[in-house]
């Protein structure tokens, strides 16, 4: 288990942990929560010994294997799949192992190696990557792409996948969602509830924390407060919390003013002194207990759009893309749409279909590849890009930014209007002059907020506007979002903000943009089938590259035979004139056919209880199968049994490994003899 006793944590002058303590149970998972600089990610260095505490005991098994993202940007020529296999640190030690012992050509060692590397996985390892790439969004031309081809967001995707390589007790994500689509980040939920170590998780994704906690850890004025629920659960319980604090201290309050009167009034009284003095006491006794202190609300809203022109878009066969050294490159073509006032779209669609080019063509960021665009007359545009730094300049403050959009918007503002208003997006005192650049990934989110809210638009382009947010301030742009009287676009991984914002949802896939048919319950599921066929091909290809591997005699195994069988069969040579088989020869052949016998006769038998092991699964399946279309089943029936199949599913999957090994074993010894 993890033990925090009594810890004491400063960041300079900052005292980010006072006399915490907590404990946390193995194969727990864990949302770590707190407003924005509370110290969460202070927290996990302290967890990975790159902050020691100044006080107090921080208790890890020692033998506990950690797995977190390394938030460096990878500079290597390396092949993508073999970044991420080199995060399977097993994996990574057997092979260094081998490498060693074939150096000291010690044959032991050699041997041992290779039971380490059969113990690792190493065999199916690179299709277990490139499973881990494929969830994660990347293409099958892209497993075995550069490092350094990739661009920023993609090479943290390429951290996470090597995270998740790591075969680990521990599991530290600090927001892995920030540059993950809907897509990759319902898999990646998927895959979490599935992981059996310890997991810790910081983020600000309502939804995502509610799927895969069942632990709520609060970091709030130094303290940690343990919760037994989702988020969800500790909102709820937390509020019931504060409320028993608040009247704790209420009732103290009290109390110490009652105590205080009786001294002030008999401390002057010779009869009342020794009475008075011991209140006196008392009062100093008296555990103070602090008032209830929230974090500030922040709240903004929309001003009311000066016209709202109907229909407020049209595209007529509109082809979206980019322009490139070979030309244009279009993505998505034949979009053939209204956008009409008050409509509220949530854009859908893997990385890479095409939404956040789509989005940008509207934003008349970049031209259209073909068709025609048609702007109702009157159209203003807020266009929230997903790097805020594209409508940003890093150089400037805040309140040159609001100066430089009043002279195109209402030339006529006044500084201290601007800084009173700054001031109602937490830009106070001399932040409004403090360079962009410098600024966190939230208050630059902030500040385009501001701007757009400044402009007074009619339609809403907002490209993951949440990506830096927390709770807080994505509660407040759902509820302003809810009032505006304009229409939006929304591109967003958030699906709590999905649901409450989007009345409807357009899909952008294989080139083209159309409604989804369904809610955002419906996509989900159309994800995860996606991700289960995706999961079944990867294994398929797995079991193939054993064979493989078996056949070449290539593979990171001992061989099991004095030579493997070829991969393909020579062609048969010119078969010479029969002739008489002599009894002496019959004899030798029966004796090496009974030799092969007895060397495959283990191999054969194993084979043989495992069909007997499968034909046994597949009939407890069909049962349990049965089982659960019985409308009469308990929830907890119906829990049991999806365990149960879950966990046929998985021996069957390892008994098919297995028999292929040992099928293969036979026919290499068969081919040797």
């Amino acid at each position: 288990m993890i033990t925090l006793r009594n810890v004491v944590l400063r960041r300079g002058t900052k005292v980010v942990l006072d006399d915490a303590s907590v404990v946390l149970q193995p194969g727990e998972k864990v949302g770590l929560v707190g407003r924005n600089g509370a110290g969460k990610s202070s927290l996990f260095a302290l967890l990975t010994d790159r902050l020691h505490s100044d006080k107090g005991d921080v208790e890890i098994p020692r033998h506990w294997a950690l797995a977190e993202v390394a938030q460096h940007m990878p500079e290597t020529d390396m092949p993508a799949t073999e970044f991420v296999l080199e995060g399977d640190i097993r994996l990574m030690a057997a092979r260094q192992a081998l490498a060693d012992a074939e150096a000291a050509d010690d044959g032991h060692a050699i041997a041992d190696a290779y039971a380490q590397l059969m113990d690792a996985g190493s065999l199916d390892a690179p299709a277990r990557a490139q499973a881990l790439l494929m969830g994660l969004g990347f293409k099958g031309t892209q497993v075995d792409a550069p490092v350094n081809s990739f661009s920023g967001g993609w090479r943290m995707r390429l951290q996470l996948a090597r995270a998740l390589m790591c075969p680990s007790d521990l599991m530290l994500l600090d927001e892995p969602t920030n540059h993950l689509d809907l897509d990759a980040l319902v898999w990646l939920e998927a895959w979490l509830q599935r992981y059996e170590g310890t997991l810790i998780i910081i983020s600000h994704d309502r939804e995502f924390l509610d799927a895969i906690t069942k632990v709520t850890l609060h970091l709030d004025d130094a303290k940690l407060h343990r919760y037994g629920g989702n988020y969800t659960a500790f909102e709820s319980m937390r509020a019931e919390r504060m409320l028993q604090q608040q009247q704790a201290f209420d009732k103290q309050q009290e109390r110490m003013a009652h105590l205080q009167k009786f001294i002030d009034r008999f401390k002057a009284k010779a009869s009342k002194a020794k009475q008075a003095q011991s209140r006196v006491k008392a009062l100093e006794r008296m555990e103070k207990l602090a008032p209830v202190l929230t974090a500030s609300d922040f709240s903004f809203e929309f001003r009311e759009p000066l016209n709202l022109p109907n229909p407020m878009l049209m595209f007529d066969t509109v082809s979206v893309g980019y322009d490139t050294d070979e030309g244009e490159k279009v993505i998505v073509r034949g979009i053939d749409r209204s956008v009409l006032a008050g409509q509220r779209f949530g854009i859908l669609g893997a990385n890479g279909q095409g939404k956040s080019t789509f989005v940008k063509t509207v934003a008349r960021m970049q031209r259209a590849m073909g068709g025609t665009i048609t702007e109702g007359k009157g159209l203003s545009i807020g266009y929230f890009a997903q790097q805020e730094m594209d409508v940003l300049r890093p150089d400037e403050g805040p309140l040159m930014h609001m100066i430089r959009l009043t002279k195109e918007v209402s030339p006529n503002a006044r500084e201290q209007e601007l800084r009173d208003f700054l001031g109602q997006f937490r830009f106070v005192g001399d932040m409004v002059n403090q360079e962009v650049g410098s600024l966190s990934g939230g208050e630059k989110a902030r500040l385009v907020l501001a701007m757009l809210v400044w402009q007074r638009p009619n339609l809403l382009l907002l490209d993951e506007p949440t990506n830096h947010l927390d709770l807080q301030t994505r509660e407040a742009l759902s509820m302003a979002l809810n009032e505006f009287e304009g229409t939006v676009m929304l591109v967003s991984h958030d699906r709590a903000l999905l649901r409450e914002v989007c009345d409807e949802f357009w899909l952008v896939a294989d080139g083209k943009l159309a409604p989804f048919d369904g809610d955002l319950d419906d996509y989900q599921r159309w994800l995860l089938e996606q991700s289960k066929e995706a999961a079944k091909l990867a294994k398929e290809q797995a079991k193939q590259a054993i064979r493989e591997a078996r056949a070449t005699g290539k593979a990171e195994a001992p061989p099991v035979a004095a030579a493997p069988a070829p991969a393909v069969a020579p062609p048969p040579a010119a078969a010479p004139a029969p002739s008489p088989v002599k009894r002496e020869d019959r004899k030798l052949s029966g004796q090496a056919r009974q030799k092969l016998n007895e060397q495959t006769r283990p191999l054969r038998k194993e084979m043989e209880q495992i069909d007997a092991k499968m034909k046994a699964w597949a009939e407890e399946r069909a049962a349990l199968e049965a089982q659960l279309s019985n409308p009469g089943q308990t929830p907890a029936q119906i829990a049991d049994a999806g365990k149960r199949l879950k966990a046929i599913g998985d021996e069957i999957d390892e008994a098919e490994m297995r028999w292929l090994e040992l099928s293969e074993q036979v026919d290499a010894i068969q081919s040797a003899g």
